[in-house]
Protein backbone atom coordinates (compact mmCIF):
# COMPACT_ATOMS: atom_id res chain seq x y z
CA UNK A 1 0.00 0.00 0.00
CA UNK A 2 1.80 2.91 -1.30
CA UNK A 3 1.79 6.11 1.40
CA UNK A 4 -0.14 9.35 -0.10
CA UNK A 5 2.55 12.43 0.23
CA UNK A 6 1.32 15.03 2.61
CA UNK A 7 0.95 18.19 1.03
CA UNK A 8 4.15 20.14 1.28
CA UNK A 9 4.48 23.48 3.63
CA UNK A 10 5.98 26.34 1.41
CA UNK A 11 6.25 29.88 2.59
CA UNK A 12 4.25 30.88 -0.60
CA UNK A 13 2.35 33.94 0.07
CA UNK A 14 -0.54 32.37 -1.88
CA UNK A 15 -0.45 29.09 -0.39
CA UNK A 16 -1.58 30.42 2.70
CA UNK A 17 -4.85 28.81 4.03
CA UNK A 18 -7.02 32.15 4.70
CA UNK A 19 -5.50 33.47 1.35
CA UNK A 20 -5.68 30.15 -0.65
CA UNK A 21 -9.72 30.58 0.70
CA UNK A 22 -9.96 33.59 -0.75
CA UNK A 23 -9.11 32.49 -4.06
CA UNK A 24 -5.40 32.15 -4.27
CA UNK A 25 -3.63 34.12 -6.88
CA UNK A 26 -6.84 34.95 -7.76
CA UNK A 27 -6.85 37.35 -5.42
CA UNK A 28 -4.27 39.04 -7.28
CA UNK A 29 -6.11 39.38 -10.21
CA UNK A 30 -9.25 40.60 -8.32
CA UNK A 31 -7.09 43.39 -6.71
CA UNK A 32 -5.44 44.25 -9.55
CA UNK A 33 -9.03 44.34 -11.69
CA UNK A 34 -10.18 46.66 -8.73
CA UNK A 35 -7.33 49.13 -9.37
CA UNK A 36 -7.86 49.12 -12.99
CA UNK A 37 -12.12 49.63 -12.05
CA UNK A 38 -10.79 52.33 -9.64
CA UNK A 39 -8.71 54.29 -12.26
CA UNK A 40 -11.35 53.85 -15.30
CA UNK A 41 -13.64 55.44 -12.60
CA UNK A 42 -11.12 58.60 -11.95
CA UNK A 43 -10.78 58.64 -15.91
CA UNK A 44 -14.67 59.12 -16.52
CA UNK A 45 -15.38 61.08 -13.88
CA UNK A 46 -12.85 63.54 -15.91
CA UNK A 47 -14.39 63.91 -18.34
CA UNK A 48 -18.05 63.38 -17.31
CA UNK A 49 -19.16 65.90 -19.65
CA UNK A 50 -19.01 63.36 -23.02
CA UNK A 51 -21.77 61.33 -20.83
CA UNK A 52 -24.45 64.22 -20.42
CA UNK A 53 -26.31 62.99 -23.24
CA UNK A 54 -26.62 59.44 -22.01
CA UNK A 55 -27.70 61.83 -18.42
CA UNK A 56 -30.60 63.33 -19.85
CA UNK A 57 -31.59 60.24 -21.71
CA UNK A 58 -31.77 58.31 -18.60
CA UNK A 59 -33.76 61.42 -16.64
CA UNK A 60 -35.91 61.00 -19.84
CA UNK A 61 -36.63 57.38 -19.47
CA UNK A 62 -36.63 56.78 -15.56
CA UNK A 63 -40.33 58.71 -15.12
CA UNK A 64 -42.01 56.57 -17.66
CA UNK A 65 -39.79 53.51 -16.84
CA UNK A 66 -40.96 53.64 -13.24
CA UNK A 67 -44.54 54.07 -14.24
CA UNK A 68 -44.43 51.56 -16.76
CA UNK A 69 -43.29 49.20 -14.00
CA UNK A 70 -45.60 49.69 -11.62
CA UNK A 71 -48.63 49.62 -13.86
CA UNK A 72 -47.37 46.11 -14.98
CA UNK A 73 -47.43 44.63 -11.80
CA UNK A 74 -50.83 46.25 -10.47
CA UNK A 75 -52.26 45.08 -14.20
CA UNK A 76 -50.68 41.27 -14.29
CA UNK A 77 -52.47 39.31 -11.72
CA UNK A 78 -55.73 40.53 -13.86
CA UNK A 79 -53.75 39.36 -17.47
CA UNK A 80 -52.98 35.80 -15.97
CA UNK A 81 -56.85 35.92 -14.57
CA UNK A 82 -58.38 36.93 -17.93
CA UNK A 83 -55.81 34.22 -19.70
CA UNK A 84 -56.84 31.69 -17.55
CA UNK A 85 -60.28 32.19 -18.63
CA UNK A 86 -58.86 31.25 -22.01
CA UNK A 87 -58.32 35.02 -23.66
CA UNK A 88 -56.29 35.63 -25.97
CA UNK A 89 -53.54 37.87 -24.43
CA UNK A 90 -54.14 40.90 -27.22
CA UNK A 91 -57.44 40.53 -25.90
CA UNK A 92 -56.59 40.56 -22.80
CA UNK A 93 -54.49 43.75 -22.41
CA UNK A 94 -56.78 45.30 -24.76
CA UNK A 95 -59.34 44.89 -21.47
CA UNK A 96 -56.86 45.81 -19.24
CA UNK A 97 -56.45 49.14 -20.98
CA UNK A 98 -60.39 49.97 -21.54
CA UNK A 99 -60.57 49.09 -17.82
CA UNK A 100 -57.95 51.60 -17.28
CA UNK A 101 -59.11 54.24 -19.66
CA UNK A 102 -62.55 53.78 -17.83
CA UNK A 103 -61.31 54.37 -14.41
CA UNK A 104 -59.27 57.68 -15.20
CA UNK A 105 -62.61 58.90 -17.31
CA UNK A 106 -64.53 58.59 -13.83
CA UNK A 107 -62.05 59.90 -11.71
CA UNK A 108 -61.29 62.92 -13.75
CA UNK A 109 -65.04 63.93 -14.10
CA UNK A 110 -66.79 63.08 -11.01
CA UNK A 111 -63.66 63.30 -8.16
CA UNK A 112 -61.12 65.63 -9.33
CA UNK A 113 -63.39 68.77 -9.70
CA UNK A 114 -64.44 68.08 -6.05
CA UNK A 115 -60.98 67.45 -5.16
CA UNK A 116 -59.69 70.74 -6.66
CA UNK A 117 -62.38 72.55 -5.14
CA UNK A 118 -61.44 71.69 -1.52
CA UNK A 119 -57.56 71.99 -2.52
CA UNK A 120 -58.33 75.21 -3.69
CA UNK A 121 -60.33 76.54 -0.56
CA UNK A 122 -57.96 74.46 1.77
CA UNK A 123 -55.14 76.75 0.39
CA UNK A 124 -57.41 79.86 1.01
CA UNK A 125 -58.03 79.04 4.61
CA UNK A 126 -54.65 77.12 5.60
CA UNK A 127 -53.20 80.48 6.18
CA UNK A 128 -56.36 81.68 8.99
CA UNK A 129 -56.03 78.22 10.38
CA UNK A 130 -52.28 78.63 10.93
CA UNK A 131 -52.86 81.95 12.85
CA UNK A 132 -55.60 80.42 14.52
CA UNK A 133 -53.20 77.41 15.43
CA UNK A 134 -50.75 79.65 16.95
CA UNK A 135 -52.86 81.69 19.11
CA UNK A 136 -54.23 78.43 20.44
CA UNK A 137 -50.72 77.35 21.29
CA UNK A 138 -49.81 80.84 23.19
CA UNK A 139 -52.80 80.92 25.20
CA UNK A 140 -52.07 77.54 26.44
CA UNK A 141 -48.61 78.60 27.46
CA UNK A 142 -49.79 81.67 28.62
CA UNK A 143 -51.74 79.80 31.32
CA UNK A 144 -49.66 77.33 32.06
CA UNK A 145 -46.88 76.84 34.72
CA UNK A 146 -44.44 76.78 32.01
CA UNK A 147 -44.82 80.52 31.57
CA UNK A 148 -43.62 81.14 34.93
CA UNK A 149 -40.06 79.14 34.11
CA UNK A 150 -40.04 81.07 30.53
CA UNK A 151 -40.54 84.82 32.79
CA UNK A 152 -37.83 83.64 35.03
CA UNK A 153 -35.56 83.08 31.85
CA UNK A 154 -36.66 86.17 30.47
CA UNK A 155 -37.44 84.20 27.52
CA UNK A 156 -40.60 86.16 25.00
CA UNK A 157 -41.58 82.87 23.95
CA UNK A 158 -45.12 84.94 22.63
CA UNK A 159 -42.71 87.54 20.34
CA UNK A 160 -40.48 84.44 19.17
CA UNK A 161 -43.41 82.48 18.18
CA UNK A 162 -45.29 85.78 16.72
CA UNK A 163 -42.25 86.26 14.46
CA UNK A 164 -41.55 83.02 13.22
CA UNK A 165 -45.37 82.96 12.40
CA UNK A 166 -44.86 85.70 10.12
CA UNK A 167 -41.97 85.00 8.93
CA UNK A 168 -43.89 81.68 7.52
CA UNK A 169 -46.78 83.06 6.43
CA UNK A 170 -44.22 85.94 4.57
CA UNK A 171 -42.41 82.81 3.26
CA UNK A 172 -45.46 80.77 1.68
CA UNK A 173 -46.88 83.91 0.28
CA UNK A 174 -43.63 85.12 -1.30
CA UNK A 175 -43.26 81.41 -2.63
CA UNK A 176 -46.52 82.07 -3.98
CA UNK A 177 -45.59 85.10 -6.06
CA UNK A 178 -42.62 83.80 -6.98
CA UNK A 179 -43.74 80.83 -8.75
CA UNK A 180 -46.59 83.14 -10.32
CA UNK A 181 -43.68 85.04 -11.56
CA UNK A 182 -41.69 82.49 -12.66
CA UNK A 183 -44.36 80.80 -14.71
CA UNK A 184 -45.22 83.96 -16.50
CA UNK A 185 -41.79 85.31 -17.23
CA UNK A 186 -40.10 82.03 -17.69
CA UNK A 187 -43.20 80.36 -19.98
CA UNK A 188 -40.73 78.95 -22.36
CA UNK A 189 -39.23 76.49 -19.97
CA UNK A 190 -42.00 75.86 -17.92
CA UNK A 191 -43.67 74.97 -20.95
CA UNK A 192 -40.68 72.61 -22.00
CA UNK A 193 -40.56 71.45 -18.39
CA UNK A 194 -45.04 70.18 -18.69
CA UNK A 195 -44.17 69.43 -22.89
CA UNK A 196 -41.77 66.72 -21.45
CA UNK A 197 -43.65 65.51 -18.25
CA UNK A 198 -46.66 64.84 -20.80
CA UNK A 199 -44.43 63.12 -23.08
CA UNK A 200 -42.73 61.09 -20.72
CA UNK A 201 -46.73 60.02 -19.47
CA UNK A 202 -47.82 59.28 -22.91
CA UNK A 203 -45.07 57.06 -23.69
CA UNK A 204 -46.31 54.63 -20.44
CA UNK A 205 -49.10 53.20 -22.07
CA UNK A 206 -46.61 51.49 -25.01
CA UNK A 207 -44.28 50.63 -21.97
CA UNK A 208 -47.15 49.05 -20.01
CA UNK A 209 -48.19 46.79 -23.23
CA UNK A 210 -44.59 45.68 -24.09
CA UNK A 211 -44.34 44.93 -20.62
CA UNK A 212 -47.65 42.68 -20.41
CA UNK A 213 -47.23 41.41 -24.02
CA UNK A 214 -43.49 40.28 -23.60
CA UNK A 215 -42.42 40.50 -19.50
CA UNK A 216 -42.87 37.39 -19.14
CA UNK A 217 -40.14 36.08 -22.04
CA UNK A 218 -37.79 38.27 -20.53
CA UNK A 219 -35.85 36.44 -17.37
CA UNK A 220 -35.82 33.59 -20.26
CA UNK A 221 -33.80 35.79 -22.74
CA UNK A 222 -31.81 36.80 -19.70
CA UNK A 223 -30.70 33.18 -18.80
CA UNK A 224 -30.32 32.09 -22.59
CA UNK A 225 -27.59 34.50 -22.39
CA UNK A 226 -26.24 33.04 -19.20
CA UNK A 227 -23.47 31.11 -19.46
CA UNK A 228 -24.98 27.49 -18.49
CA UNK A 229 -22.76 27.28 -14.92
CA UNK A 230 -24.39 30.46 -13.68
CA UNK A 231 -28.56 29.90 -14.88
CA UNK A 232 -29.49 28.45 -11.71
CA UNK A 233 -27.82 31.10 -9.74
CA UNK A 234 -29.07 34.03 -12.15
CA UNK A 235 -32.67 32.49 -12.43
CA UNK A 236 -33.32 32.19 -8.07
CA UNK A 237 -32.10 35.97 -8.13
CA UNK A 238 -34.77 37.34 -10.92
CA UNK A 239 -37.31 34.71 -9.71
CA UNK A 240 -36.87 36.74 -6.28
CA UNK A 241 -36.51 39.90 -7.40
CA UNK A 242 -39.79 40.05 -9.14
CA UNK A 243 -41.71 38.06 -5.87
CA UNK A 244 -40.13 40.88 -3.99
CA UNK A 245 -41.27 44.34 -6.34
CA UNK A 246 -44.01 42.63 -7.02
CA UNK A 247 -45.23 41.75 -3.41
CA UNK A 248 -44.47 45.60 -2.43
CA UNK A 249 -46.09 47.34 -5.11
CA UNK A 250 -48.91 45.57 -5.34
CA UNK A 251 -49.71 45.02 -1.68
CA UNK A 252 -48.40 48.77 -0.87
CA UNK A 253 -51.12 50.47 -3.44
CA UNK A 254 -53.84 47.83 -1.37
CA UNK A 255 -52.79 49.03 2.09
CA UNK A 256 -53.24 52.65 0.75
CA UNK A 257 -56.51 52.28 -0.68
CA UNK A 258 -57.69 50.80 2.80
CA UNK A 259 -55.92 53.77 4.71
CA UNK A 260 -57.22 56.51 2.49
CA UNK A 261 -61.11 54.71 2.55
CA UNK A 262 -60.86 54.52 6.32
CA UNK A 263 -59.42 57.42 7.05
CA UNK A 264 -62.43 59.74 4.85
CA UNK A 265 -64.85 57.58 6.20
CA UNK A 266 -63.47 58.01 9.88
CA UNK A 267 -62.94 61.93 8.92
CA UNK A 268 -66.66 62.53 7.69
CA UNK A 269 -68.49 60.44 10.82
CA UNK A 270 -66.96 62.73 12.88
CA UNK A 271 -67.45 65.94 10.77
CA UNK A 272 -63.97 66.95 10.44
CA UNK A 273 -64.04 69.66 7.26
CA UNK A 274 -62.08 68.16 4.25
CA UNK A 275 -62.72 64.83 4.89
CA UNK A 276 -62.09 63.58 1.48
CA UNK A 277 -58.81 65.49 0.16
CA UNK A 278 -57.24 64.34 3.66
CA UNK A 279 -58.24 60.97 3.14
CA UNK A 280 -56.79 61.34 -0.59
CA UNK A 281 -53.56 62.45 1.20
CA UNK A 282 -53.43 60.29 3.59
CA UNK A 283 -53.95 57.53 0.90
CA UNK A 284 -51.11 58.78 -0.98
CA UNK A 285 -48.75 59.52 1.47
CA UNK A 286 -49.10 56.13 3.31
CA UNK A 287 -47.10 54.82 0.29
CA UNK A 288 -43.84 55.82 2.75
CA UNK A 289 -43.50 53.69 5.26
CA UNK A 290 -43.42 56.05 9.03
CA UNK A 291 -43.37 59.37 7.68
CA UNK A 292 -45.87 59.03 5.64
CA UNK A 293 -48.49 59.16 8.08
CA UNK A 294 -46.99 62.41 10.19
CA UNK A 295 -47.34 64.36 6.72
CA UNK A 296 -50.79 62.84 6.73
CA UNK A 297 -52.01 63.65 10.09
CA UNK A 298 -50.66 67.30 10.65
CA UNK A 299 -52.94 69.60 8.28
CA UNK A 300 -55.48 67.41 9.78
CA UNK A 301 -54.45 67.90 13.09
CA UNK A 302 -53.98 71.81 12.57
CA UNK A 303 -57.95 71.99 11.58
CA UNK A 304 -58.82 69.78 14.52
CA UNK A 305 -57.74 72.19 16.75
CA UNK A 306 -58.91 75.67 15.71
CA UNK A 307 -62.34 73.77 14.98
CA UNK A 308 -65.12 75.20 16.94
CA UNK A 309 -65.86 71.70 18.95
CA UNK A 310 -63.03 71.54 21.88
CA UNK A 311 -62.72 67.16 20.95
CA UNK A 312 -62.34 67.50 17.84
CA UNK A 313 -59.00 66.92 18.38
CA UNK A 314 -59.63 63.86 20.59
CA UNK A 315 -61.94 62.44 17.85
CA UNK A 316 -59.17 62.75 15.30
CA UNK A 317 -56.59 60.79 17.90
CA UNK A 318 -59.35 58.12 18.47
CA UNK A 319 -59.82 57.83 14.27
CA UNK A 320 -56.27 58.01 13.58
CA UNK A 321 -55.31 55.81 16.29
CA UNK A 322 -58.10 53.03 14.98
CA UNK A 323 -57.14 53.61 11.42
CA UNK A 324 -53.13 52.75 12.36
CA UNK A 325 -54.05 49.64 14.98
CA UNK A 326 -56.81 48.10 12.06
CA UNK A 327 -53.65 48.82 9.39
CA UNK A 328 -51.02 47.76 11.45
CA UNK A 329 -53.07 44.27 13.03
CA UNK A 330 -54.84 43.38 10.31
CA UNK A 331 -54.68 45.10 6.74
CA UNK A 332 -50.40 45.10 6.72
CA UNK A 333 -50.24 41.40 8.21
CA UNK A 334 -52.56 40.15 5.59
CA UNK A 335 -52.18 41.75 2.36
CA UNK A 336 -48.50 42.61 2.64
CA UNK A 337 -47.18 39.73 5.16
CA UNK A 338 -43.11 40.17 5.55
CA UNK A 339 -42.42 40.50 1.82
CA UNK A 340 -39.61 42.98 2.23
CA UNK A 341 -38.43 41.61 5.79
CA UNK A 342 -36.44 44.95 6.40
CA UNK A 343 -36.50 45.55 9.91
CA UNK A 344 -37.80 49.06 11.11
CA UNK A 345 -34.56 51.09 12.23
CA UNK A 346 -33.57 50.15 8.36
CA UNK A 347 -36.44 51.31 6.72
CA UNK A 348 -36.17 54.88 8.41
CA UNK A 349 -31.83 54.33 7.50
CA UNK A 350 -32.87 53.81 3.96
CA UNK A 351 -36.00 56.43 3.74
CA UNK A 352 -33.54 59.57 4.77
CA UNK A 353 -30.65 58.56 2.98
CA UNK A 354 -32.65 58.13 0.13
CA UNK A 355 -34.44 61.05 0.51
CA UNK A 356 -31.18 63.17 1.10
CA UNK A 357 -29.84 61.61 -2.14
CA UNK A 358 -32.63 61.66 -4.63
CA UNK A 359 -35.58 63.80 -2.96
CA UNK A 360 -39.23 62.91 -3.39
CA UNK A 361 -38.40 60.12 -5.65
CA UNK A 362 -35.63 58.91 -3.49
CA UNK A 363 -38.35 58.41 -0.42
CA UNK A 364 -40.61 56.32 -2.89
CA UNK A 365 -38.26 53.82 -4.59
CA UNK A 366 -35.76 53.88 -1.83
CA UNK A 367 -37.44 50.75 -0.39
CA UNK A 368 -38.09 48.74 -3.40
CA UNK A 369 -34.62 49.41 -4.45
CA UNK A 370 -32.86 48.40 -1.28
CA UNK A 371 -35.10 45.39 -1.03
CA UNK A 372 -33.50 44.02 -4.52
CA UNK A 373 -30.17 45.14 -3.79
CA UNK A 374 -30.61 42.63 -0.81
CA UNK A 375 -31.93 39.88 -2.70
CA UNK A 376 -28.59 40.15 -4.88
CA UNK A 377 -26.69 40.31 -1.91
CA UNK A 378 -28.16 37.76 0.04
CA UNK A 379 -27.88 35.33 -2.79
CA UNK A 380 -23.90 36.47 -3.35
CA UNK A 381 -23.74 35.51 0.02
CA UNK A 382 -25.22 32.08 0.05
CA UNK A 383 -22.80 31.59 -3.08
CA UNK A 384 -19.94 32.51 -0.77
CA UNK A 385 -20.88 30.34 2.00
CA UNK A 386 -21.02 26.89 0.09
CA UNK A 387 -17.32 27.77 -1.05
CA UNK A 388 -16.68 27.87 2.42
CA UNK A 389 -18.08 24.76 3.75
CA UNK A 390 -16.84 23.06 0.40
CA UNK A 391 -13.18 24.50 1.47
CA UNK A 392 -13.47 23.18 4.45
CA UNK A 393 -14.60 19.77 3.81
CA UNK A 394 -11.70 19.91 1.17
CA UNK A 395 -9.34 20.65 3.82
CA UNK A 396 -10.91 18.13 6.14
CA UNK A 397 -10.32 15.70 3.71
CA UNK A 398 -6.65 16.84 2.53
CA UNK A 399 -5.35 16.57 6.64
CA UNK A 400 -7.00 13.14 7.30
CA UNK A 401 -5.23 11.38 4.28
Amino acid sequence: MQNKELPQETSNFFSTRFIRFLGGKNLLFFLLILLIVGCVIFIYDKISFIFQPLRVLFEVVILPGVLGVILYYLTRPFLRLLMKWRIPKIWAILIIYLVIIGALTLSIVLVYPFLRDQFTNLMNEFPAYFMAFVENIVSWLNNSRLNEYFSMINFDYDKMITSLTEDVVSQVKDFATGFATSVATGITGFVSALTGLVLSLVIVPFILFYLLYEGEKMPKFILRNTPPSMRKFVGDVLHDMDKQISSYIQGQILVSICIGAMVTIGFLVIGLEYALLLGVLAMVTSVVPYLGPVIAITPAAIIAIVADSPFMILKLAAVWTIVQLIEGKFISPQIMGKSLSIHPITIIFVLLTAGSLFGVPGVILGLPTYALIKVFVTHIYRVFKQRYNRFQMEEEDMYEE
